[in-house]
């Protein structure tokens, strides 16, 4: 993909500007030109969250994510809201713990994955959002570990460094689910 345009949504407190933030930093690293525009309710956690990524050979017109070529809905609420926004032949990566319908289109890839439930199972409750980016990481043959740690290193702040082992935990876990 040449420009990809990451959607990242679903209720506050999944991580869900954590997740799109990662996906600039991983772009920036690897010299592409990137826009990460968020936006959440008032409330924040329990409200709802999301976040446009924008990662492309070429300038940046606008960061605002219109139709996105990947929607990541940790959400039924997200799923109802996105779905028809996806280009034709992009992705929907849905979090099938939380998201019991099946998407309606057949002209995208969908990949669902019971993130929150592999979240839960393996400890790290709060790393659903983790798990779902390593499985686009591997859906999109970009899961390079280096790069993936070095990205890590740039969200994660110092106060936290000590959640990067169990980030890319989580990360792992989605790429070979």
């Amino acid at each position: 993909m040449k420009e990809k345009k990451f959607l990242f949504s679903g209720f506050g407190g999944q991580g869900i500007l954590f997740a799109g933030k990662f996906a600039a930093y991983k772009g920036l690293m690897e010299g592409k030109n990137v826009s990460w525009l968020p936006s959440y309710g008032p409330e924040m956690r329990g409200g709802t969250a999301s976040c446009g990524v924008i990662v492309s050979d070429d300038a940046v017109g606008s960061p605002i994510v219109s139709n996105p070529n990947i929607l990541i809905a940790m959400n039924l609420p997200s799923l109802d809201k996105y779905e028809d926004s996806v280009e034709s032949g992009g992705y929907i990566f849905a979090d099938s713990t939380l998201i019991e319908r099946k998407v309606k289109r057949d002209d995208v890839n969908v990949v669902y994955i019971p993130a929150t439930r592999l979240a839960k199972d393996n400890g790290i409750p709060t790393l659903a959002n983790m798990i779902i980016i390593g499985r686009i990481m591997k859906e999109l043959n970009e899961f390079d570990e280096t790069a993936l740690t070095a990205a890590l290193k740039k969200v994660i702040s110092a106060k936290h460094a000590d959640m990067l082992e169990v980030n890319l935990k989580a990360m792992r876990l989605g790429a070979e689910y």
